[in-house]
């Protein structure tokens, strides 16, 4: 089976197994894991902050993030298809009290500066206090462009808004950003550098099988970890967990390379199919649009005939594919063959 219905479907590799297993671990809850302190400082250096707070998902990490930076009745603006406000449950309203304003996503991702300016209240009493600007970095597998990413947290600290980025996928849009040749781990830095916190996930392209790191300021981190505490995030030997993301740090930023010319690949070899459109990856997602009589045929959608020849994706009239360090380019090239198969 060839599984592209996400990056997070990835199995701990050999070698990364073996760095759990030898982790040398204690009670985090009374700060004495020393593997996931090292963990904590060293993705803070590498992205310029003062401090790091291991979590367990990218979605708790994200919550303490907007709690760490709002208080009830506070606002954070955000775009309609962000993972904070539309895929993480609601938490930051439902647990935080905290109002999210949606905005609408141009084409390419980002949210227009006007919008973004025409959303911050007042100072009044009749509207929720405008305290955030949360952005997201890939978004869809789009990358957003650094002039923009500039512009976006000029504008938002002159109005007197803290920005939070949910970098769930940031060294995928590092190794984008940089190119061919380029430091990724500088880009990394260099895009976390415009925001207040920053949040990363290891268990997507990195392949570590759990967790997420939230960056930022020693204040805001001392918030947020009474936040994780809150939400049920008090760890004990977690050291296991966050040698895994260790290892990912020292062997598979670089190699996400690999994931974005598989992806690209997979577009190429779609193009000119009839009733198919494919939008062109800027990282590892690929969505295929499919006209109506290709996704459903009789009660058997698409995603079930994919999945009888050994091809596991996500959606109905829209696909998605996610490249990963599990899928290698023989089997995005099987995974072409099916495709063309199964939609011809």
């Amino acid at each position: 089976m060839i599984d592209l219905r996400s990056d997070t479907v990835t199995q701990p590799t050999a070698a990364m197994r073996e760095a759990m297993a030898g982790a040398e671990v204690g009670d985090d809850v009374f700060g004495d894991d020393p593997t996931v302190n090292a963990l904590q400082a060293r993705l803070a250096r590498m992205l310029g902050f003062e401090a790091g707070l291991f979590m367990a998902s990218g979605t708790q990490s994200n919550l303490c993030g907007l709690m760490a930076h709002c208080q009830r009745g506070d606002e954070y603006i955000v775009g309609q298809m962000a993972h904070t406000y539309r895929w993480e449950g609601g938490g930051a309203a439902v647990l935080g009290s905290i109002q999210p304003q949606p905005l609408n996503h141009q084409p390419d991702g980002t949210l227009a500066l006007a919008d973004i300016a025409a959303a911050i209240k007042p100072d009044d009493a009749h509207f929720a206090r405008s305290r955030l600007l949360a952005l997201e970095n890939t978004l869809g597998g789009k990358v957003m462009p650094m002039a923009y990413l500039r512009d976006a947290t000029a504008l938002a600290r002159e109005r007197g808004l803290a920005c939070h980025l949910d970098g769930a996928r940031l060294f995928n849009a590092a190794v984008a950003t940089a190119g061919e040749g380029g430091d990724a781990r500088t880009a990394a830095r260099e895009i976390a550098g415009l925001f207040d916190s920053v949040s990363v996930c290891f268990s997507k392209g990195l392949g570590a099988p759990i967790g997420s790191m939230l960056c930022g300021s020693q204040a805001f981190i001392s918030r947020a970890h009474r936040w994780r505490k809150m939400t049920g995030g008090g760890l004990r030997q977690v050291g296991v967990l966050a040698a895994a993301a260790n290892h990912a740090l020292d062997h598979h930023i670089d190699r996400l390379a690999e994931d974005h010319a598989n992806a690209r690949l997979l577009a190429e070899g779609l193009a000119g199919l009839p009733g198919v459109s494919v939008t062109t990856p800027q990282t590892n997602i690929v969505f295929v649009e499919l006209a109506p009589e290709l996704a459903q045929r009789g009660e058997r959608g698409v995603v079930e005939r994919l999945a009888e020849r050994g091809l596991r994706c996500t959606g109905l009239y829209q696909l998605r594919f996610v490249t990963h360090l599990d899928v290698s380019r023989e089997q995005i090239e099987q995974a072409i063959a099916i495709l063309r198969e199964t939609l011809h």
